[in-house]
């Protein structure tokens, strides 16, 4: 078993405790839905913070975990230390059945010899812990449980774990509160909370605004404080916009209302982003460095997916076409966007409205990457993007809703910006194909079933820019 290295401030009992049960943790961490290093085996783990919750002296232990874990970098190449998980272990005598999902292991010595280790998100006790310790603005070794001051968290909130996930984890609090718990975490400012404590600022209701945020110090460790959780307002009976277009496919119903009401939703969270965080003015030189970003993505895309090679050279036209716009003198305003937008992160309460939410952008771009101002039209880019998977979804594939759909988005985006994206088509375009190149990697590798959907706006994007103009004309 490889050996599990105590950080500084860690105890004896502490780091005993996780070599007792880091053979358990071996075998179940590569197993969740939001393990990202799936593929690669799990050969040992780097302690970052270990705090006692609940001490397992009763019926009960709860023990909260930031672990790096040590993977191969790549086949036959020696392990490294990777990605930082948060993890929260339950100790119990014996699991109850309703708890067996939740089931890590047995623990066979150590101090918790005996016993029985869990996912502790599943059992409602850690779940109120939890929240209590936000709503006290608690203190509790490294962690640091905070809270907006001017919203109260009430008594007698029943958690329940959402089980649909995949890259985070939450718990709703009697249809009141959600806690979104980040799993992969890094040091910093975490966009998840940044952003909508500044929306929030703005007074923009189109976001949530965070009620109580967790964040940690790791001992020993000089970088900012991780960002682990954040609690937000949680909207009663909505529905996610990817759950709502799939619905109005299969009914035949009509989903241009709802899509021009998303393009004005983001056009106000954009505009409300402009005011309360910096912008700044892209030139040549900035765009240069996004061009050739793109550029060698494609470069990557084409390697991995023969079937990308036929449209190379329009491909890289829609590229191309943007640096020689920037060449010219043509300037862009880059601002903080939401980073990875798509249907799912929508949502309709059932008043009509629609909220955006999860803000964190790509869990496996850098943190620093994540909150880099970034031309609007990324966003707009990629819930073009998602309407174009929906109507790849209906049976048989619609791509006349679609093209309705896309149309009324951009339509409702400019009623409140004064601006349609599609007047800036080189710019869409560029984004566009990038989006989609991304597409048909992460298809390829995980869903080949779906690899059509992203092939065929490969062919629309290389095609040259005179027919995206007139494909993209309301």
């Amino acid at each position: 078993m490889a050996e599990t290295v105590a950080p500084s401030g860690t105890t004896s009992t502490t780091h005993h405790l996780l070599t007792s049960i880091e053979p358990l943790l071996r075998e179940w961490l590569p197993r969740q839905r939001w393990f990202a290093g799936k593929g690669r085996p799990v050969t040992g783990f780097t302690p970052v913070a270990v705090t006692e919750l609940l001490p397992p002296d009763g019926r009960l232990g709860l023990y909260h975990l930031l672990v790096r874990v040590h993977q191969p970098s790549a086949l036959g190449a020696p392990a490294h230390v990777g990605d930082c998980y948060q993890l929260l272990i339950g100790v119990r005598e014996a699991l109850p059945p309703w708890l067996a999902p939740a089931l890590i292991g047995h623990v066979e010595d150590g101090p918790l010899a005996g016993r029985t280790v869990y996912e502790a998100l599943y059992d409602p006790r850690p779940a109120e812990v939890l929240l209590e310790a936000l709503r006290s603005r608690a203190r509790i070794g490294g962690l640091r449980f905070d809270r907006d001051p001017h919203q109260e968290i009430g008594d007698g909130l029943v958690p329940r774990l959402m089980t649909a996930e995949q890259s985070n984890s939450s718990v709703v609090y009697g249809d009141t509160f959600i806690l979104k718990l980040l799993r992969r975490v890094v040091p910093g400012v975490n966009p998840d909370l940044e952003i909508p404590l500044a929306l929030a600022r703005e007074g923009c209701a189109r976001v949530p605004a965070p009620t109580a945020w967790l964040r940690a110090e790791a001992p020993g460790e000089p970088e900012e404080p991780y960002v682990l959780a954040v609690l937000q307002p949680y909207v009663t009976g909505a529905t996610d916009g990817w759950e709502l277009a799939l619905r109005e496919l299969a009914g035949g119903g009509d989903f241009t209302d709802e899509a021009r009401a998303l393009g004005r939703a983001t056009a106000e969270v954009h505009t409300a982003l402009a005011r309360a965080l910096p912008t700044v003015t892209l030139g040549h030189a900035q765009l240069r460095q996004l061009v050739d970003g793109m550029t060698e993505r494609l470069t990557a895309a084409l390697q991995a997916v023969p079937a990308l090679r036929p449209y190379e050279a329009g491909l890289r036209s829609a590229f191309e076409a943007l640096d020689g716009l920037a060449a010219e003198g043509q300037t862009w305003t880059a601002q903080r966007v939401h980073g990875d937008l798509h249907l799912g992160q929508c949502l309709r309460a059932p008043s009509g409205d629609w909220s955006l939410i999860d803000f964190e952008g790509e869990p496996a771009r850098p943190l620093a990457e994540r909150r880099m101002p970034q031309p609007p039209v990324r966003d707009i880019a990629g819930m073009l993007r998602s309407f174009d998977y929906a109507a790849h979804s209906a049976d048989p594939v619609d791509p006349d809703w679609a093209h309705t759909c896309r149309s009324a988005y951009c339509a409702g985006y400019a009623e409140v910006t004064g601006r349609d994206p599609r007047t800036d088509p080189v710019l869409l375009r560029a984004y566009e194909t990038d989006k989609a190149v991304y597409e048909v990697v992460y298809e390829a590798r995980h869903r080949p079933d779906w690899l059509a959907v992203p092939l065929s706006a490969v062919r629309r994007l290389a095609a040259s820019e005179p027919t995206l103009a007139r494909e993209t004309r309301p």
